[in-house]
């Protein structure tokens, strides 16, 4: 008996999402019994005697004290592969009544910011920490440097690299963009300066972007015999249309903060302020708005666009089916319907 076609298309997405979530499951599985092996061999092994004197040791003092510039903005701060005198990356959450809220600083000011391997190393720890973190309901962006955002690629760590380190390192950075679009919360790009290359691919891997009026951004890698590598020939023209995007790759054109909101490249521009910072305030407001939603079904619906929009009309509601399907159990739909009716603010909790 033949299917209709709109019926296949359906019955394939539920097929796809079942594998989906089977892997998921069964690396969950994988994880759990590798941590088990781990501990047995550290509670048996010569690591047993050290431990306690490792979980005594004080943190190095040039790191503990680094730890200001995050504390400075009103919360806690996690740096990340602190082998080094100063972390590039750092993860700082929001207290009070921002909680949830969280934002990566990005500080490597003798290089703008680009994306070396120290940087991309330490970026990835922290995506892959709040993948696991439901406590984060927004995620945002930002540079520590006055008037860059990131510059894009270090050209001096990859005029040392093979022709096959090359290749290995852009695909480690694909990835790196892959699993910040694929992070469960909202994210946001705050582009207060340059915004080159890479350093736009990593903006255009967030699900929002705010620049500053003076910003610039483009994908210039044509001016440099290459063409973006790190996911910007898929993600620009499905942000901004298929001809514009081929027209700003084609000529490597940067473009400013009004020019990018009018073409639809960021969802709102600023004037900037005397501190720098303007699109992180404006973010951070848009976050706010974001925040005291319900925090499951803002991961669904992102899920839900994220996944439709990759696929066609029939398919895509058969995405948002299954998206839904996940809210209905929870608390915070029955908590919404009450707050409703008793015509009070609903209080989320995420389960």
């Amino acid at each position: 008996m033949l299917l209709h076609p709109l019926s296949f298309s359906s019955n394939f997405v539920y097929r796809q999402f079942d594998k989906f979530t089977s892997a998921i499951q069964q690396r969950k599985t994988e994880e759990q019994m590798w941590a088990k092996v781990l501990r047995k061999v550290v509670s048996a092994g010569p690591l047993a005697s050290a431990a306690p004197r490792l979980r005594a040791m004080p943190a190095p003092a040039a790191v503990s004290g680094y730890a200001g510039a995050g504390a400075a903005l009103g919360g806690r701060t996690r740096h990340y592969s602190d082998t080094r005198p100063l972390s590039e990356i750092q993860l700082q959450h929001l207290e009070g009544s921002n909680s949830g809220i969280a934002t990566i600083l990005m500080n490597r000011p003798h290089a703008r910011n680009s994306l070396g391997k120290v940087f991309v190393m330490q970026l990835e720890e922290i995506i892959e920490d709040l993948q696991k973190d439901k406590s984060v309901r927004v995620v945002l962006f930002k540079s520590q440097i006055k008037g860059v955002f990131c510059a894009g690629a270090d050209l001096k760590e990859r005029a040392e690299m093979t022709n096959t380190e090359v290749g290995h390192f852009v695909h480690k950075l694909r990835s790196l963009m892959s699993n910040i679009a694929s992070l469960p919360m909202p994210t946001i790009a705050a582009i207060d300066g340059f915004a080159l290359g890479g350093g736009l691919e990593l903006a255009l891997a967030c699900d929002l972007r705010v620049a500053a009026s003076s910003a610039k951004m483009g994908l210039i890698e044509v001016t440099r015999g290459l063409l973006p590598g790190a996911g910007g020939s898929q993600r620009l023209p499905r942000i901004v249309g298929i001809n514009k995007a081929k027209e700003l790759i084609f000529t490597g054109r940067q473009v400013d903060g009004k020019q990018a909101v009018s073409i639809g490249l960021v969802n709102d521009t600023v004037t900037q302020n005397d501190v720098g910072d303007a699109a992180y305030q404006k973010a951070l407001d848009l976050a706010k708005e974001i925040l005291p939603q319900g925090p499951v079904a803002v991961r669904m619906a992102k899920q839900a666009m994220n996944r439709g929009i990759e696929v066609d009309v029939t398919s895509g509601m058969a995405i948002e089916e299954m998206c839904y399907a996940q809210v209905i159990p929870t608390k915070d739909r029955l908590e919404g319907m009450a707050a409703f009716k008793e015509k009070r603010l609903p209080h989320f909790t995420g389960k």
